[in-house]
């Protein structure tokens, strides 16, 4: 018997037409498959595929104004499709654990971590106060966690991104369930803790034959990790089967497309820049140092590195790297302790007034998160016009003109001008944030993390957008990324840093083939897909 077998799954959401009234809307339409003991079976699909909601529905937590139409949900043979909320309250923990997709978001700010873990035991009445708190500590060493005594006592904000998933999955083992649902759980952490948070589920899954249902939208990590798949497609099952006969002869078209955009499991077609080229960017032993708790913490040490003109540099390494801070320096957003930066030749230390002003206007920013830097009150059209309105560029008419032109470039069509963003999608957004960074005709684009929180086919068609941009305006990039293989397709060189140092540089092709650094062979080679791909060859 499966231990999880979900039946002609329907749900749906309600949501209030423009007339009023309540409407039902299909998410999920007749969905089947099954989760044995002990193996991994991952959903995969884009954004609104349906899998997170499958996913919620099998633990009884969808959205308020969701509920399941039609179908089972078996767990052990006994189908909790229709329990109450009260009932769902004994499997939740003791039976199916969740690990959630965010970490950043799904801890409570002001509980410590260990009251917090503490709690499911506590609702459960697996022992009094003293027998718990011990368990608690148990469970952060269990999951990797040093000084777990201490780490307990702390609240989220004092800990990692890395550690907050490693006390989520401490939440989720803490009852020893049948079945974990990992939502999403490594998508907002870098490939090294990434690598280390997937190889700790695996271990928790060896020792206690727990299965794992794997919702996620990167098919390197579902080759990776999973004994079987299924791919989602507009809430309806397009393939299923074990996961190496799926991703090594798909069936369906929509599966190909994933394949064939997913960063990772691309051939490689390394960029190489034509002929020699003035640098548009000059960074020189750049410093950077903070005060903490009184010492000097040394962000940016000694930084340099240069970046032919139409080009397109990476900076790649984890969170804490230094990255960011040296893009921040690059664009004079933030103040370098020593060293320089040129743009175009001229250095930007001393810009001020006008001259800092053209700067701006030379070096654009695109974001990371599409969701959360395009300001929700504006038209789309206002969006991508403000940069010309604040630098005075043209009157109203040749500013409306330009935005049309730009949407255009950016492959949006004209209808989306009177939209506002939440009416678009993450891909429709990001489209519309580089529109509004090329507005002002820069010579420079700093992208940070600028694909990360998009799905890989979404990822894809950016990535291949940024390329033509560059051939056609002769744009020079600086791309700030921890995933090696989306630097792969799209940067000329790179310059890998770690603790505010840059440990090796080169051109992407030297770097990927022979990297001369182990902490660059470390990142490589937690690339999601890299160790199914190593297991094939």
């Amino acid at each position: 018997m499966s231990l999880l077998e979900v039946r002609d799954l329907t749900v749906s959401y309600t949501r209030k037409g423009r007339r009023g009234g309540a409407q039902p809307r299909p998410a999920v339409h007749g969905v089947s498959f099954t989760v044995d003991p002990g193996e991994v079976v991952a959903v995969v699909g884009e954004s609104g595929s349906g899998k997170t909601t499958t996913a919620q529905a099998v633990i009884g937590l969808l959205s308020p104004n969701g509920r399941v139409e039609s179908g089972g949900i078996l767990l052990g043979g006994t189908d909790i499709a229709g329990w109450s909320q009260r009932h769902l309250q004994a499997v939740r923990g003791a039976q199916i654990g969740l690990v959630p997709q965010d970490p950043a978001n799904s801890l409570n700010p002001v509980k410590p971590v260990g009251a917090q873990i503490g709690e499911a035991l506590r609702i459960h009445r697996r022992g009094d106060r003293r027998t718990i708190a011990r368990r608690v500590v148990e469970l952060l060493e269990r999951v990797g966690l040093p000084d777990p005594e201490v780490r307990a006592r702390q609240y989220p904000h004092e800990l990692s991104g890395g550690m907050r998933q490693r006390v989520l999955i401490a939440i989720a083992v803490a009852l020893e369930p049948r079945l974990i649902i990992a939502d999403e759980p490594t998508s907002a952490l870098d490939v090294t803790v990434q690598r280390r948070i997937l190889d700790l589920i695996d271990d928790l899954r060896a020792e206690s034959g727990t299965a794992v249902l794997l919702v996620t939208h990167d098919l390197g990590v579902a080759m990776d990790r999973s004994d079987r798949l299924v791919v989602m497609k507009d809430g309806r099952i397009e393939e299923r089967g074990a996961t190496r006969a799926v991703l090594g002869a798909p069936r369906a078209a929509y599966t190909a497309r994933l394949l064939r955009d997913a960063p990772a499991l691309r051939a490689p077609d390394f960029l190489v820049a034509d002929g020699p080229r003035e640098p548009a960017i000059v960074v020189r032993d750049l410093v950077k140092e903070f005060r903490a708790g009184g010492r000097p913490f040394r962000a940016v040490d000694e930084v340099s590195f240069e970046v032919p003109r139409g080009t397109t540099h990476a900076l790649v390494g984890e969170s804490g790297s230094g990255k960011t801070t040296t893009a921040r320096m690059v664009m004079r957003l933030a103040e370098p302790t020593s060293g320089s930066v040129a743009i175009g030749g001229v250095e930007t230390a001393g810009l001020r007034g006008a001259r800092l002003r053209a700067l701006r206007r030379d070096v654009q920013l695109v974001y990371q998160n599409p969701y959360g830097s395009l300001d929700p009150r504006q038209s789309i059209a206002d969006i991508v016009e403000e940069p010309l309105r604040n630098f005075g560029l043209g009157d109203r008419r040749a500013r409306r003109d330009r935005v049309r032109d730009l949407l255009d470039r950016v492959a949006l069509p004209a209808d989306v001008l009177g939209r506002r963003a939440g009416e678009l999608s993450g891909g429709q957004r990001q489209r519309v944030a580089i529109a509004r960074a090329l507005a002002p005709d820069p010579q420079v684009v700093v992208l940070d993390e600028a694909v990360s929180a998009l799905d890989v086919t979404v990822q894809a068609q950016i990535l291949d957008l940024l390329g033509d941009l560059q051939r056609d305006l002769g744009l020079t990039y600086l791309f700030i990324s921890h995933d090696l293989a989306v630097v792969r397709q799209i940067s000329h060189t790179v310059s890998v840093m770690s603790k505010g140092r840059i440990v090796e540089t080169g051109t992407t092709r030297r770097l990927f083939e022979n990297p001369s650094h182990a902490y660059t062979r470390a990142l490589l080679a937690a690339v999601p897909g890299t160790a199914a791909q190593e297991a094939a060859r």
